[in-house]
């Protein structure tokens, strides 16, 4: 579908009217302001697909409005700070963000769900819930606590288990393992014995090349060979079991999103959804060439033991089950969060499952 089709679609839905005719593309925007807003990314601009899905989208909400509407995409640290960037859309010194929500779980861990939790939903069944599962509104309810309206906007997929000094067969290989880690894996891998740290993109490398950490986790092939690990970290593991799938997020300050006309609402989601299926497709396509070029390069896969994946997810449930009893916020999402992860599987197991597990298997013959 064609975006000033689906602009013209969800601009009329949003009015409640019926789209009879054609409507010509400077109609759409006749009337409406002149507006230039800023998003500051969380992501380096060197990292082409994770940072250029805001640009994506500044483009389409831009086109979607026959330029009336126009979003400056700034890189990492360039106006503010990358893990601040929530904070500043809050005050409202910038008027929205490309970033991950799971950034912000220490001011309340419910952040993280926007993002995925541990042992969580894949990539279809994320979006189905978003989507379809009433996530998208149970997240704005709580978002809105900070003066911010959110949306998805991109999704990696499976990501890959991070990058290692040397290798951790067991769980015991965790206990004292300096690791950057964001979210709530963060606090599973502190139960685990190790000890997690949040860094943003571009401080990652440095802080790897001179041992103040001994790990890292960041997205998977195609942004980690960018930055460069394989060459102080060989040990790639994987699959990530912190993040099935991880969604980053639009955040736009709520007094400025509510002022908007609704037309410019309807790009901005319209948009969203473009940009978060552009993220998803480039990693798919890419991801591959990028692991073979790493491991040219020397890196070493190696799958999460067993023992390993079982000791997280017990540490994880645990946890799980302390922040819904604790958190009010975090609850009331989770209750529909993994009402829709213990249905969805229950589905997935007899048919996305079984057909992946036989494709897999069918192409490793060939």
């Amino acid at each position: 579908m064609r975006r000033r089709a689906l602009f013209r679609h969800a601009s009329l839905a949003a009015a409640g009217t019926a789209a009879t005719g054609g409507l010509a593309a400077p109609a759409i925007a006749q009337g409406q302001p002149a507006l230039r807003w800023r998003m500051t990314s969380s992501y380096p601009k060197s990292l082409e697909t994770i940072y250029g899905t805001g640009e994506v989208f500044a483009r389409a909400v831009a086109e979607l409005t026959d330029n009336q509407f126009q979003i400056r995409v700034f890189g990492a640290g360039e106006v503010t700070p990358p893990l601040q960037a929530l904070d500043a859309v809050q005050a409202g010194t910038i008027e929205c963000a490309h970033t991950t929500s799971f950034f912000y779980t220490g001011k309340n861990e419910a952040f993280a769900i926007a993002t995925g939790l541990p042992f969580g939903l894949n990539t279809r069944q994320q979006e189905a819930w978003l989507y379809q599962g009433g996530g998208i509104e149970l997240l704005n309810a709580f978002f809105a606590k900070f003066n911010v309206f959110g949306l998805p906007l991109g999704s990696t997929g499976a990501q890959m288990g991070g990058w290692f000094r040397k290798e951790v067969p067991t769980p015991a290989d965790l206990k004292g393992l300096k690791m950057r880690i964001g979210g709530l894996a963060g606090t599973v891998l502190e139960r685990m014995g190790g000890v997690p740290q949040q860094l943003a993109g571009g401080d990652i490398y440095p802080a790897l090349e001179r041992g103040t950490i001994d790990a890292v986790e960041w997205l998977g092939p195609v942004d980690d060979e960018k930055l460069g690990f394989v060459r102080v970290a060989p040990f790639y593991y994987y699959p990530a079991w912190w993040e099935g799938a991880a969604n980053t997020q639009f955040f736009c300050n709520l007094d400025q999103y509510n002022s908007l006309p609704k037309p410019y609402q309807a790009a901005i989601r319209a948009a969203c959804t473009e940009a978060t299926r552009w993220m998803v497709a480039r990693y798919d396509t890419h991801h591959p060439e990028a692991l073979r070029r790493l491991v040219a390069q020397g890196a070493k896969l190696r799958p999460f033991s067993r023992d390993m994946l079982d000791a997280c997810a017990r540490a994880w449930e645990g946890l799980e089950k302390e922040i819904v009893a604790r958190n009010p916020d975090f609850a009331a999402i989770h209750a529909s969060w993994s009402k829709g992860r213990d249905e969805m599987r229950l589905w997935h197991r007899i048919s996305e499952l079984s057909f992946d597990s036989y494709a897999a298997q069918l192409s490793a013959r060939r």
